[in-house]
């Protein structure tokens, strides 16, 4: 398994030398005004099955996502790959603000895009789901997207719930009343997905704003782990984890040993020291 510091935004996932890291990372960062702090774990894995790793991820405060690439013989790293290392060149990277808007992300995701199909001729893509942390007016808000299969779930007082609408054939399913989510979770076209970057006609990601809350924890990962784990049992190993690096790495390990047939990825992230948001959501609402 493979895994970076929260604190550097990685360009991709697929390095095969094992190791971890679990980082702090402070809200004090130039422009940030609430006391929020951020704790982060990420890694990944090829998998037991596949011949590469084409989930790539970024992990640098304000920016958490994970993109699943797809297109085979490379063209999938290629494409998540791409994904990332656009969205690292968010100007609030390197000054540490916490001020992006949705507008601005997909801007970056638009330049993705074009990129990825310059690259592969639109013979890749890749999915993307993660937050991004935003603060107005001193309170801190998760900034949700989504695109594709690729999942965040939020795990907030106790109650797992996944915070991303897939983009796949399935959950239109399930919308439709079609079908059961049971029955989602093995149907033979669960892996089809119906919104991506790089490749189809549809590029456009999903957003929501959420507020941060004392103790929240962020899941974003990629199919290889809700594909082996349902969400009783991931939610069994985000409560039973308090280290984010630990939760990681027990995550990715438990979707191995579920049968490991996909790439999998994933970033959790904790908050906490939300004594001063309170006040400042009281401040806004006047």
């Amino acid at each position: 398994m493979t895994s970076q510091p929260a604190s550097v935004p990685p360009a991709g996932a697929s390095a095969a030398s094992p190791g971890t890291s679990s980082t702090s990372v402070p809200s004090s960062a130039p422009g940030s005004v609430s006391s929020l702090r951020l704790r982060v774990g990420c890694g990944t894995d090829r998998g037991l099955r596949r011949e590469m790793n084409e989930d790539s991820f970024i992990a640098a405060d304000p920016v958490f996502a994970v993109a699943d690439g797809m297109g085979g013989h490379e063209a999938g790293e290629v494409a998540s790959g791409i994904c990332v290392r656009t969205l690292s060149g968010m100007p609030q990277l390197a000054t540490g603000e916490r001020d992006a808007t949705a507008a601005l992300v997909q801007q970056y995701l638009r330049q993705a895009d074009a990129g990825i199909r310059e690259a592969t001729g639109s013979r890749a893509g890749t999915t993307l789901s993660g937050v991004v942390v935003v603060e107005q007016l001193g309170v801190p808000y998760w900034l949700v997207l989504n695109i594709g299969d690729s999942r965040t779930y939020r795990l907030s007082k106790g109650e797992l719930r996944q915070v991303s609408v897939d983009h796949s054939e399935v959950q239109e399913l399930v919308d439709a009343g079609e079908i059961t989510r049971a029955e989602a979770a093995v149907h033979p076209r669960r892996h089809v997905v119906t919104r991506a970057l790089g490749t189809g006609d549809e590029s456009e990601a999903d957003y929501r704003l959420l507020p941060v809350e004392e103790g929240d924890r962020i899941l974003v990962c990629s199919d290889g782990l809700n594909g082996e784990l349902d969400d009783q049992h991931i939610a069994r190993i985000l409560a039973s984890e308090p280290d984010p690096q630990a939760a990681v790495d027990e995550l990715i390990q438990a979707a191995l040993r579920s049968g490991g047939r996909d790439n999998v990825t994933c970033i959790v992230v904790d908050a906490s020291n939300l004594a001063d948001v309170d006040a400042a959501r009281t401040a806004a609402e006047r």
